[in-house]
């Protein structure tokens, strides 16, 4: 399903590989995640207390159809290049534009989709750019191609977020994703569990409110679900600042279990299925994704 990544031009600064195997990982994680959240809208809350997994086929949204191009683009090209993930952010809203993209994302890739540039595009949208959280749901792959380097995943990540989302925000949100990805990703001797996890990742977020609130998150204890979600919010303004630190601590608390962080996130409520794609595209970077879940996810195309 997923190709190597293509070796730098000659004379071109040698890049840090691109980890195809772990990106793989990452993606069924996010995408399972993603589904899985999707179905909470529908299903009722019982289902959450009880955790009786939805019926059917679960089918992934525009969170992972972004983050299938943002993989693409790293695996063609060794790092992000912004201008083909422009190209291919398009290609593939155009191919179903019907996965539940916001309105702001389907004003922008449908024109450049026409030939506009996404240099006045992005800015363009919402008096300043956006600081939603959809730069942020589809940034873990960026850390699982590149473990244990956040600082290099975190800048790859802003190149990401800046095709579509404009305001600092926005970016800040892909930047702490893909940090907490490298961070999980890299070796499990050094890897932090719980608040020291959302500790290690705020470094790599540049000043803002996306950063305020994960400083608020390294300091509430894995147990306390009501007060992180009082404290941070669970996604329901769809903005990187009250998506972004709740997601990472939820993860943080439950890097040993995949099912069990999924089901105490989608307790979250708020935008569940992006929140749920952040913390399984982090989650399966250091837990095994159950065999049954999987196979109820809508498979994914190659790459």
């Amino acid at each position: 399903m997923y190709a190597k990544a293509s070796p730098p031009a000659r004379g071109a600064r040698a890049l840090p590989t691109v980890r195809a195997d772990l990106v793989a990982r990452c993606l069924d994680g996010l995408s399972l995640g993603d589904a899985f959240g999707e179905c909470f809208f529908k299903q009722p809350y019982e289902g959450i207390r009880t955790r009786t997994l939805p019926p059917g086929r679960w089918r992934w949204t525009d969170d992972t159809a972004m983050a299938l191009s943002v993989a693409g683009t790293l695996l063609s090209h060794g790092r992000i290049d912004p201008d083909a993930l422009a190209r291919a952010f398009a290609a593939r809203y155009a191919e179903e534009p019907w996965r539940g993209y916001g309105g702001g994302a389907m004003h922008l890739l449908t024109r450049v989709a026409t030939g506009a540039d996404w240099r006045l595009e992005a800015p363009a949208l919402f008096d300043g750019g956006s600081y939603g959280n959809g730069a942020a749901m589809r940034a873990a792959p960026i850390g699982a191609a590149f473990p244990g380097m956040p600082a290099f995943a975190a800048a790859e990540a802003r190149r990401q977020a800046e095709v579509t989302h404009a305001h600092p925000d926005g970016q800040a949100g892909a930047m702490a994703v893909a940090a907490a990805a490298a961070i999980a990703a890299g070796p499990e001797a050094e890897r932090p569990v719980g608040p020291a996890f959302v500790a290690a990742v705020v470094p790599y977020v540049p000043p803002g409110e996306v950063r305020r609130r994960l400083e608020l998150a390294q300091e509430i204890a894995s147990d306390r679900f009501g007060a992180a979600t009082r404290a941070l919010g669970t996604g329901a303004l769809v903005a990187a600042h009250d998506t972004v630190p709740f997601a990472i601590w939820s993860a943080a608390g439950h890097l040993d279990d995949f099912a069990e962080a999924m089901w105490r996130t989608v307790a979250g409520l708020g935008d569940r299925d992006t929140t749920c794609a952040i913390v399984g595209g982090i989650v399966a970077l250091t837990a095994p994704i159950p065999s049954p879940w999987l196979e109820r996810r809508e498979p994914l195309p190659r790459v």
